[in-house]
């Protein structure tokens, strides 16, 4: 079998992308990959084929509501080239999923954590309008690249089915969606899909200070507020240090004063695994690298994805909430230190990650890929 990879070439889309592709070369598949130039060195280590592409802007989550059209005709190209029996793409890889239609050509999503868009039945979250607003606004964009490639409207029963693929793979854990409510058919989860490239020999570098660690990643604001202020806050002589990964953030604020090294890095498991303590605004990545390294949560959600797995987390007890902006320095230390030293959140982080490293991830997704495929 010949498959596909066309994931998104950022770090949260590529690697577990890389990781299911691992298994199906494992499984004596062929596997290609169509990625940004940049990305070439890791696509190497993971070691798979590569196909770059110069154009990063069109394998970006940055510029996904704008390049699809680029996308689509890279994506077309591709498969003529290489006549694969199934493709794999990430979640608002919209080019992608029309490609692969056009193409006839079976189609697999990757999805994030937790499911972002309405539930087909069950309980009505509390959160339902929210997510009916946002398969609004995707499939706003997903329409509107539709008729640029010059594809016929779609009439389906249900308005998320273009979305979703032949199958969509959700990286998280039952847990983590709202109780009593049901997923769409094509929908299901496979776990983390965890891979990343190792570090190079002296690059896991930390405040030189005593006190404990916390990891901190930073996610877009989405016209949010910024983290720096309560970073600043909370590193200012409170003896903790922290780590900061810049993830797609602005620049570094940090204070003078502050105890924390900042970087951009293409691994954080090597951190993760010293610290004591994940804050994050709560994107896939650093959620589920938190859990699986049995490591308790502090979030603090802008957009997007944030607010729902913000949530997921806190409703499945391995997370608090960051206070809020303008919180007192004393309110945010004591917030980091509770957090990390209660047993109770610590062992369900324990607890769900051992779910989340049980699930043989990478195992499910192939099988998902090959049953797609036939």
């Amino acid at each position: 079998m010949k498959v596909l990879l066309c994931p998104l070439s950022d770090p949260g889309y590529l690697y577990p992308a890389l990781a299911l592709g691992r298994e199906l070369r494992r499984r004596a598949h062929r596997v290609e990959v169509l990625a940004a130039t940049r990305t070439a060195a890791v696509v190497g280590e993971a070691g798979l084929a590569m196909t770059a592409v110069p154009d990063a802007t069109a394998l970006s989550v940055g510029h996904w509501t704008v390049r699809g059209l680029e996308q689509y005709t890279l994506v077309a190209r591709e498969i003529r080239r290489l006549r694969p029996d199934v493709l794999v793409t990430s979640v608002l890889c919209h080019g992608a999923l029309l490609a692969a239609e056009a193409a006839d050509l079976p189609v697999v999503v990757l999805g994030l954590t937790a499911h972002l868009w309405p539930y087909r039945a069950g309980a009505v979250p509390s959160d339902a309008h929210d997510r009916s607003w946002r398969l609004a606004g995707t499939l706003e964009h997903y329409t509107a690249l539709r008729s640029a490639a010059g594809l016929p409207p779609r009439r389906d029963r249900f308005s998320d089915t273009p979305l979703l693929g032949t199958a969509f793979l959700l990286r998280g854990h039952p847990v983590l969606e709202v109780p009593g409510t049901e997923l769409p058919a094509p929908v299901r989860h496979v776990g983390p899909c965890w891979w990343e490239p190792e570090p190079e020999p002296g690059a896991v570098q930390v405040h030189p200070g005593a006190g404990p660690l916390v990891y901190v990643h930073l996610g877009r604001t989405f016209g949010g507020g910024s983290l720096w202020p309560r970073l600043n806050a909370a590193f200012a002589g409170g003896g903790r240090r922290a780590v900061v990964e810049l993830g797609r953030s602005g620049p570094s604020e940090a204070a003078p004063g502050a105890a924390v090294v900042t970087g951009r890095r293409p691994w954080m498991a090597p951190l993760v695994e010293r610290a004591d303590l994940v804050l994050t605004n709560a994107t896939s990545a650093p959620v589920l690298g938190a859990l699986l390294h049995g490591r308790p949560l502090l979030v603090a959600p802008n957009g997007s994805e944030q607010q729902v797995l913000a949530a997921a987390c806190l409703r499945a007890g391995v997370a608090r909430s960051l206070p809020a902006q303008g919180a007192r320095a004393a309110t945010l230390r004591a917030a980091l230190d509770d957090a990390a030293r209660d047993p109770g959140l610590r062992a369900r982080a324990v607890e769900v990650g051992g779910l989340l490293a049980g699930s043989k991830s990478e195992s499910r997704a192939a099988d998902a890929v090959e049953s797609a495929a036939r």
